[in-house]
């Protein structure tokens, strides 16, 4: 008789919980697994004390800090946590090193008072997984927004975090600083709508939506907005 095969492993769940801060109300989020309450925080726009609280609330363990894109509003508590918690920051693509390297003039032109300056211990790479406990993370390059922007997508879960790439009825701004409208829209189109119309994902702003709903009905990259006159 033949032996019964080895039985596949699941994929270890995970949960989040999204915390808007600063006047941007910026989507900072925190991604943990299940099984060993093992956490990333994605974009600490600001509000340090908030974020930690909320870690200790939740009885998690941070791993590390994730960043989508440079830009001010999804990096600004960065330093404040690494000093805190000690962890490492990967990401974005290394494409938006002029922003992160600019986060002075940045604080300048918003009004915002100097932040502390940090480097990514990684830079990230379209293909990429990160572990989060039993749990993996997977790692798209989508520019368009910024030259160096990525996407979280944990597959198992149908879930990513897209920063401000795409959001519920509209698409992330293109006229900041080496932005680049079509490299947005093929981001979208290519990489995002091909994981799947049941895929939720959580923009930099704003409420959740999926990619089939923004597929259907948004007016940017919509099917009314792809179909030929």
């Amino acid at each position: 008789m033949a032996a019964n095969p080895p039985a596949r492993r699941s994929e270890t769940a995970m949960d989040f919980r999204i915390l808007p801060v600063t006047s941007f109300q910026q989507n900072c989020t925190l991604w943990w697994c299940t099984a060993t309450r093992r956490a990333v925080v994605i974009d600490p726009g600001g509000e340090a004390p908030r974020i930690l609280r909320l870690l200790a609330e939740l009885k998690l363990e941070p791993e590390r800090i994730l960043l989508t894109h440079g830009h001010l509003d999804h990096v600004g508590a960065t330093a404040d946590l690494v000093e805190q918690l000690g962890i490492p920051v990967w990401g974005p693509h290394r494409d938006d090193a002029f922003l992160i390297q600019a986060l002075d003039q940045q604080c300048a032109m918003f009004g915002v008072p100097p932040l502390p300056a940090f480097e990514p211990d990684r830079w990230l790479e379209h293909g990429d997984t990160i572990a989060v406990g039993e749990a993996t993370l997977q790692v798209l390059h989508c520019p368009g927004h910024t030259p160096g922007h990525v996407v979280f997508f944990h597959a198992a879960g149908r879930l990513a975090q897209v920063g401000d790439v795409l959001f519920q009825g509209s698409i992330g701004r293109t006229d900041f600083p080496r932005g680049n409208y079509r490299a947005l829209i093929a981001s979208i189109t290519e990489r995002l709508f091909p994981l799947g119309d049941d895929v939720r994902f959580i923009p930099g702003h704003g409420p959740m939506s999926s990619f089939g709903a923004e597929r259907r009905t948004n007016p940017f990259v919509g099917q009314a907005a792809r179909s030929p006159l």
